[in-house]
């Protein structure tokens, strides 16, 4: 979006401000007035406070492509305007040797992406009638002295903003000690091997529903026997197999999209309140479908069109063949993906991860086409398909169901609303798992369940092991006196809400512990007891942040240095609490793009990604009282041993800046 501005006089005192935006084709800016919060940003004009001037009216909008309607993207009405647009306020002036200032904000999308808000300042001078806008207006309101006159935050890339300045002395290059533990990287890498195998898992279990497995045998039947000879017959599996995965690697694409335009925008998906209301929703209807009172599918004429394209035959043929399974199979794989989707959006590796899911997940689809055609011989190892496709779908549903109330408790603890506390949480599960082992018992029926007339050794088996995990379930409410809360349960890290945040025995810090919310006062509590801090960028719906939370800081010898020996510092990168309007600053991202902090949350994930030049979570920084930087951060540690050995050459390093203050002291 390119912004003019022109100043149009009135009268001797009044004068009408013209911001006029061309914006590139496909783009779209929005309407100062939109429904709701959570969606787009409106376009606004903020102007500095001031006796000295008087908006008459509000700032009128029009453009001649003006579009008012549902919006896909953010599945609500929008008004928004493409190509060009007008803005007009009109300003009286009652003190003409005082210039009026301000800045306007916008952000723009296109059918699949938006960029992060953006905001452009402007300044008038009364005297001459000139008004400026972008860098030339900046300098003037920079440099300004006049009084009245409200000078917007500096947005030198170098600027603190919010932060003590102690954050200068962090030298990400020259930490204290060099001692070295586990390295993100090699964290990230196993996380993308862990989700890609997850993937494929999904996959085997999305082979087993009634909307694929039939397939398998017809498909390969039409490979072996429709070809010229048998090479030619495995080459077109291959390639149909191929084609399997590819297009479900496509749909990972626009993920990255929105991951190169700033590297917080995932996080910020992935803890949106209402996003996380909408998966719950969504996962529900999933569950449901999966029970059988309804079909899930996709618009016929999406299968149609894909299924006529088949027609044309050699390699684009088969291409259609596979884009015709991954749309009549939906039914089945829609909710499997949509777990996988959730999963990858609510983790730290992002885009990546998600492309890595999808990978897995349509191997696992297409190896089969692949094998079975080179072997047609294991088709007679297949079971015949029937009832037991059925109960795959069920139990699928009851998982579904389970995973619904996770995302309802993301939102839960995003917001602090309180409903979805551990107790809730676990009963609800503890009652999901009993009807999931009353179901494989025959006790519980659906409407396309077949008559039970033997119960089967592994519906016996999946039964026993349903009835065993809710009573696992039930162990979560015994009392850790440590912690002096419920106990935390290992299979659950991430899943359900952390042992603290409970109706019976509240705690505001996990296992107990002392901590700091704000960075500020951690570091002036650190100041007076002259200890060292460690920084722990978390989020209230990060997985792998519950998982070190429950099960390695409460092991003996990493409670002890985080009970005595550190200040605990925990800043949550997704918390929505708003910021007090002077310290709701413009700054300057990773990208180079300029955004609003508006709540706690964007200070800390800025405050992360600024200075310490990373954007994942959990994420454990060792700094000394006066900014140092102890050793070299490290992000998920699950290895106990490791952790300690940071935490350990933190204080080692700490030791040596207290040895050298104390030399200094001497001299």
């Amino acid at each position: 979006v390119d912004w003019t501005i022109s100043s149009k006089k009135i009268s001797d005192t009044e004068y009408d401000f013209i911001f006029k935006a061309k914006i590139d084709k496909g783009w779209s800016i929005y309407s100062q007035f939109l429904e709701g919060e959570d969606g787009p940003v409106p376009t606004s004009f903020i102007y500095d406070e001031g006796s000295h001037y008087e908006r008459v009216g509000k700032t009128e909008e029009n453009g001649p492509k003006r579009i008012a309607g549902f919006d896909k993207i953010f599945e609500m009405n929008v008004v928004k305007f493409k190509q060009t647009a007008d803005f007009t306020q009109r300003i009286a002036i009652k003190d003409a040797k005082k210039s009026v200032s301000g800045f306007l904000e916008y952000m723009t999308c296109d059918d699949t992406r938006c960029l992060p808000p953006a905001e452009v300042d402007f300044h008038f001078d009364p005297t001459t009638g000139v008004i400026l806008i972008g860098d030339e207006a900046r300098k003037k309101i920079e440099g300004s002295t006049k009084t009245g006159s409200t000078v917007v935050p500096p947005k030198a890339s170098g600027d603190i903003g919010p932060y003590p300045a102690v954050v200068t002395n962090v030298d990400l290059e020259n930490p204290v000690s060099k001692c070295s533990v586990a390295t993100l990287a090699v964290e990230e890498g196993s996380s993308i091997w862990n989700i890609l195998v997850l993937g494929f898992l999904g996959g085997l279990v999305a082979l087993l529903t009634p909307c694929v497995f039939p397939m398998i045998p017809l498909t390969v039947s039409f490979f072996t026997k429709g070809s010229e000879n048998k090479s030619k017959g495995l080459f077109n599996a291959a390639l149909y197999g191929f084609f399997i995965l590819a297009v479900y690697l496509l749909l990972s694409i626009p993920f990255h999209l929105l991951d190169s335009v700033n590297p917080g925008i995932l996080n910020d998906i992935s803890t949106n309140v209402w996003l996380n209301i909408a998966f719950f929703l969504i996962f529900l209807f999933f569950a449901f479908s999966f029970f059988g009172y309804y079909e899930l599918t996709l618009p016929a004429s999406w299968s149609n069109k894909a299924s006529s394209a088949e027609g044309a035959g050699g390699i684009i043929g088969i291409f259609f063949m596979a884009l015709t399974l991954a749309l009549v199979s939906f039914s089945c794989t829609g909710p499997i993906l949509g777990s996988l989707l959730a999963g990858a959006l609510s983790s730290d590796g992002g885009a990546w991860q998600l492309t890595a899911g999808m990978g897995g997940f349509g191997l696992a689809l297409a190896l089969p086409f692949a094998l079975f055609a080179a072997f047609p011989s294991w088709m007679n190892t297949l079971p015949k398909s029937g009832g037991w496709l059925t109960t795959v779908k069920v139990v699928l549903g009851f998982l579904e169901l389970a995973l619904a109330f996770k995302f309802l408790s993301n939102a839960d603890l995003v917001t602090r609303w309180g409903l979805l506390k551990i107790e809730p949480f676990l009963i609800i599960w503890i009652l999901i798992f009993l009807g999931l082992g009353f179901y494989l018992f025959g006790k519980i029926k659906f409407p396309h369940d077949s008559p039970i007339t033997k119960l089967s050794p592994v519906r016996m088996g999946l039964g026993v092991l349903s009835f065993a995990f809710a009573l696992y379930l039930m162990s979560g409410f015994r009392y850790d006196e440590r912690a002096e809360t419920f106990s935390s349960l290992t299979l659950l890290s991430g899943l359900a809400p952390p042992a603290g945040y409970s109706w019976v025995h509240p705690k505001k810090c996990p296992n107990n512990l002392d901590c700091f919310k704000d960075f500020e006062l951690g570091l002036e509590h650190a100041r007076k007891n002259n200890k060292p801090i460690l920084v722990d960028f978390t989020g209230h719906a990060c997985v792998n942040c519950r998982k070190m939370e429950e099960h390695v800081w409460p092991k003996n010898e990493i409670y002890k240095y985080l009970k005595d020996d550190y200040v605990l510092v925990s800043l949550y990168v997704d918390e929505k609490i708003e910021l007090p309007k002077e310290q709701q600053i413009k700054v300057e991202d990773v990208t180079g793009s300029q955004r609003k902090l508006r709540t706690k949350g964007h200070k800390w994930q800025h405050f992360q990604t600024k200075f310490f030049n990373n954007n994942s979570q959990p994420f454990y920084v060792l700094l000394s009282p006066e900014g140092e930087l102890l050793n070299k951060p490290v992000g998920y540690t699950p290895d106990v041993n490791e952790y300690a050995s940071f935490l350990e050459c933190g204080l080692k390093a700490f030791d040596e800046v207290k040895g050298r203050k104390e030399i200094l002291g001497a001299r």
